[in-house]
């Protein structure tokens, strides 16, 4: 279980906000926290300390520069995310991003549209491509949701669907819906099911806050799902200590 560091970008700003209030009114967005430092601030921390496989994610419109400032800061370091398309993806690659990371582009109107996923595979390669799972609960099972994580999409989050999207990427990122940026712990079912259907990389976001938790997901997984936790860490105004976590999670650590 690796620790896989985050910079969300809201406004040009490193921000830790509840996803789910993440709209079109910019007013209704709940802010768990602002960052007076810019996102290369954390790339280079993230680089200092020997972290691969973080991500940036873009959250909405406006945050190419301090995104770019970030990759630059670690060139190879980290992953980016949000408004990526085949069109733009390459453009990543070149400012220092290791992989790109799709959600809506593929995940759209309640739809996996597969055929944008063949066209960014082809654009950038499957080794480079990451897929955003965003999963939301419904009777007892698992959905990716997409507009913002408002629209229930008709692609269950089961063994065989994942098997399937495996052949397209190198890795997965999924967030928990439910419990993302509220600190209240991990979904335990939805974690234990990713690692028994995944069989590349994956990383689990939501809802972490505590090394407690930290333990009770590496008991879940056996170590097979990687973990990335936000809002909970003192970096990003929480009371979760990030050294503690990246120590915690020190790949010399045995199971």
């Amino acid at each position: 279980m690796r620790f896989r560091p985050c910079i969300d970008i809201h406004q040009g700003k490193v921000k830790q906000i509840v996803g789910e209030t993440l709209q079109a009114d910019a007013s209704k967005v709940v802010e768990n926290f602002v960052s007076e430092r810019g996102a290369d601030y954390y790339a280079s921390l993230y680089k200092e300390d020997g972290l691969t496989g973080g991500h940036i994610i873009m959250l909405g419109a406006g945050n190419r520069e301090a995104a770019v400032s970030a990759l630059r800061a670690y060139p190879g370091g980290l992953q980016i995310g949000g408004g990526i398309t085949a069109d733009n993806a390459a453009d990543y690659l070149r400012e220092g991003a290791s992989h790109v990371i799709v959600t809506s582009y593929v995940f759209r109107d309640g739809q996996l549209h597969r055929d944008n996923l063949r066209k960014i595979v082809s654009e950038v390669g499957k080794e480079r491509l990451v897929l955003d799972l965003s999963c939301k609960e419904r009777d007892g099972k698992w959905y990716v949701v997409t507009n913002q994580w408002t629209t229930f999409s008709d692609l269950e989050v089961n063994e065989a669907n994942v098997r399937e999207l495996e052949s397209y990427c190198d890795e997965f990122l999924i967030h928990a819906v439910d419990v993302e940026g509220k600190r209240e712990g991990v979904q335990e079912k939805l974690a234990e099911k990713l690692a028994e259907w995944s069989t590349i990389p994956a990383t689990y976001a939501g809802g972490a806050r505590s090394i407690a938790d930290l333990a009770r997901f590496r008991e879940l997984t056996g170590g097979k799902l990687d973990i990335t936790i936000g809002s909970a860490l003192d970096i990003f105004g929480g009371a979760l200590p990030y050294r503690a976590v990246v120590d915690y999670c020190d790949p010399k650590r045995s199971l």
